[in-house]
């Protein structure tokens, strides 16, 4: 073969390959993410098609918590492990609360598809379904918030999520992620000795947590995050709770207050929520949808890991360098609690029969699971005591 021969048949299958690709391109077997062995399917019709050329997918969040906020950190961990992971494939792009719309708005902008997805609360959206409250706001029948994702992932809580959300027609994909370690009571101008001493005082808290504190006496105020220091520094609350030691000195508790009551029931079980709009989750391909269901999971346990060492850390810096007095609020204080609360979930069960479906539900998981959990873990107060707490001075 001469060497123009040779030339003219190396340009053929050159123009036959462009040929085939072509054809296949246009039929969208070789541009879809993802591919099978040995033969070739067709995608379903709402995956999108991916190739090189297109770029990645992008998706606009918010977030419900200030910038600065350890809570908005998290959910930026959450988005790097997905743009990871999907090779930056998928993009999620996250704003802090304010940004698009208030942080209580998020549930109808990520439902109308103003925004593909979020991260904050389900008690945030109480205002739309009390039912809500129960991912965490509320004793839990004396499970935590480790032992409430338990019950919604094994013990039906997802189903009955999914069935609230098109109860109020939210057009959502719901993820409740990253368990809370119990939440203070709150900061207060004076330590809170008894019950009684909730009455009159202007209170901030959100959630059916409205109903128990409004139960206790106090006339109470829902607030995000970020208004919350602004207005007790402004005389516009007495008293306020958030969540933990981290987040509550960003964002500036002990500049108003030098005196924290720990312990409490009002949001011992309290879990986060990752929100995609239903419509641009639905149309990801199935490989994306599991990378985001498996790194909801990731980014949970790092979240309660990282939880532990930075909240650690701001406990014992706001004692010695804040000068915060913390105090463990008393047992006829969490006692009035549990009382007021059943008298609240008793009402909001006989008007949403919802809010009763799903409260059975958590009560039968934690009967048995509570149980396990008392019967079976050793107490970590004695083994703390031995290695860390100071004996008594001896008597010359």
């Amino acid at each position: 073969m001469s060497q123009q021969e040779k030339v003219q048949e190396t340009d053929t299958k050159k123009v036959s390959r462009r040929n085939v690709l072509k054809a296949a391109m246009a039929a969208g077997g070789a541009a879809v993410l993802g591919f099978s062995c040995g033969k070739e399917e067709t995608p379903a019709p709402t995956a999108p098609a991916i190739t090189k050329g297109q770029g990645p997918i992008t998706m606009r969040w918010q977030s419900t918590w200030p910038q600065k906020d350890i809570f908005h950190e998290f959910a930026l961990d959450f988005a790097k492990k997905v743009n990871d992971m999907t090779g930056g494939d998928l993009k999620i792009d996250v704003l802090p609360a304010g940004a698009v719309v208030p942080a209580f708005g998020l549930l109808d902008a990520v439902s109308k598809g103003t925004l593909d997805g979020g991260h904050g609360v389900l008690v945030y959206h109480y205002g739309k379904q009390t039912a809500l409250a129960l991912w965490g706001s509320g004793p839990a029948y004396g499970m935590d918030a480790n032992m409430l994702l338990a019950w919604h992932k094994f013990g039906g809580g997802r189903e009955l999520l999914d069935k609230l959300y098109k109860s109020i027609g939210a057009n959502v994909v719901s993820f409740p992620y990253g368990p809370m370690p119990t939440q203070p009571l709150g900061w207060f101008k004076r330590p809170i000795t008894k019950a009684d001493d909730m009455k009159g005082l202007k209170f901030r808290t959100v959630g059916i947590s409205i109903d128990v504190f409004t139960g206790m006496g106090a006339a109470v105020n829902a607030l995000p995050g970020g208004e919350i220091v602004p207005a007790m520094d402004r005389g516009l609350l007495d008293a306020a709770e958030f969540n933990n030691a981290s987040s509550d000195r960003v964002l500036g508790f002990p500049d108003v207050s030098k005196v924290c009551m720990l312990q409490s029931y009002h949001q011992n079980a309290e879990q986060f929520e990752i929100m995609f709009n239903k419509g641009k989750y639905d149309a990801l391909p199935a490989k994306m949808k599991s990378i985001i269901e498996n790194a909801v999971e990731a980014a949970s346990a790092e979240m309660s890991w990282k939880a532990v060492d930075r909240y650690s850390k701001d406990y014992v810096e706001m004692q010695t360098k804040d000068k915060v007095r913390f105090y463990r609020t008393p047992d006829a204080v969490l006692q009035r609690q549990l009382q007021t609360y059943d008298t609240a979930a008793a009402k909001k069960a006989a008007e949403n029969p919802l809010f009763k479906e799903i409260a059975e539900s958590q009560r039968r998981f934690a009967q048995r699971a509570v149980k396990w959990d008392l019967d079976t873990n050793v107490s970590r107060r004695m083994a703390y005591n031995h290695y860390f707490a100071k004996p008594a001075a001896k008597k010359s």
